[in-house]
């Protein structure tokens, strides 16, 4: 069952890819198949017509639940801030490792119910992971660090006895799981503050896909700097003091969880950006599990059967799973091992 749901995943991305350029370009336009935005490609995608047809399996998956629309905190406008947890099926009387997910989209689109962000939560807790998908504020109505502010209130209300108890989590075993802006901001969840990572909102393992991981001006695209310059509140770089504490590469410390970082070699955030951050980390002494693809995909595009199987089995290891030997199929997309530069 487990290589079925890692082929599933691969489907998924296939027939997701639309929704997710949309969801994360700076230009926000309609993806090259002009399938439309939140739906789901049609056979205009050729991958997604190649793909076997099991996408189903994850969005109806009957071992797990999805609970929508819970309130993790309110905002200072009084918005409720809402986030959907996913429950593994089998019965156990024993805590498991919770996951916190954040989707991407530049930190101004996006959303938890997106088709692909909606399967990524069940997928993770068909794998034993009580999943909680969450929304947070974005731009332009807020600017940093509100977003990071929200899923550090939502770390903690994982955290709290009663959430802890009703939904069986241990509190102990939190990780965070993010792609694109989401990656930006799981990796902040494992580099901010300093100390125990089962305490607070601290985080024990985090996966990254193509985040942002250094928001100074450095290793940017023409297209995505204004991007981070509005996420940021600033006009320029160099008289923007928010771009230091919004950048992950700089806040490692030996105290930090370990961390899975993805990213693909040509992508819209430069590699660079994630080969500096993985130093960073390394210089502290965090474990690290780096691993690069070839060509242009981006965040969850990332996620085919291989890298997803490599994602679960990081968080096997890190957080403690229900053990079940992988299953992994030959990989869509070659895997390299990269040493980040110097």
């Amino acid at each position: 069952m487990l290589g079925i749901r890692r082929t599933a995943l691969g489907a998924l991305i296939a027939i997701a890819v639309t929704v997710l350029v949309v969801g994360c370009a700076p230009g926000g336009g309609a993806g090259a198949a002009g399938a439309p935005a939140g739906g789901v490609a049609s056979a205009g995608v050729a991958a997604a017509a190649a793909a076997p047809a099991i996408f189903p399996l994850l969005s109806a998956d009957p071992d797990v639940e999805v609970l929508e629309d819970l309130r993790y905190g309110t905002a200072r406008d009084g918005s409720a801030l809402l986030l959907d947890v996913c429950l593994p099926g089998s019965a156990t009387s024993e805590a498991r490792p919770a996951i916190v997910s954040i989707h991407g989209g530049s930190w101004a689109r996006g959303d938890k119910g997106d088709v692909a962000w909606r399967a990524v939560c069940r997928w993770l807790a068909s794998e034993g992971f009580v999943t909680f998908s969450l929304n947070y504020r974005l731009v332009p109505a807020v600017v940093f660090p509100a977003a990071v502010d929200d899923v550090q209130a939502a770390v903690r209300w994982v955290r709290s006895d009663s959430v802890a108890s009703r939904f069986g989590v241990d509190p102990q075993r939190i990780g965070a799981f993010g792609g694109s802006a989401g990656g930006n901001l799981a990796a902040l969840l494992g580099v901010s503050g300093s100390g125990s990572v089962s305490a607070g909102s601290r985080v024990a393992a985090v996966a990254a896909l193509s985040g942002p991981m250094d928001l100074t001006g450095r290793h940017v695209t023409e297209a995505f700097a204004p991007v981070q310059l509005e996420y940021l509140g600033c006009a320029e770089y160099s008289t923007c003091d928010a771009a230091k504490a919004a950048s992950p590469v700089f806040q490692a410390d030996e105290t930090d969880p370990p961390f899975f970082v993805g990213h693909a070699l040509a992508e819209m955030i430069p590699v660079e950006q994630a080969a500096m951050f993985v130093s960073a980390l390394r210089k502290a002494g965090v474990p690290v599990e780096y691993v690069t693809v070839g060509g242009a995909l981006h965040s969850l595009e990332l996620l085919d059967e291989t890298l997803s199987g490599r994602v679960v089995d990081f968080f096997r290891a890190r957080l403690g799973a229900p053990a079940e030997p992988p299953v992994v199929e030959a990989p869509v997309v070659a895997l390299t091992e990269e040493e980040p530069a110097a």
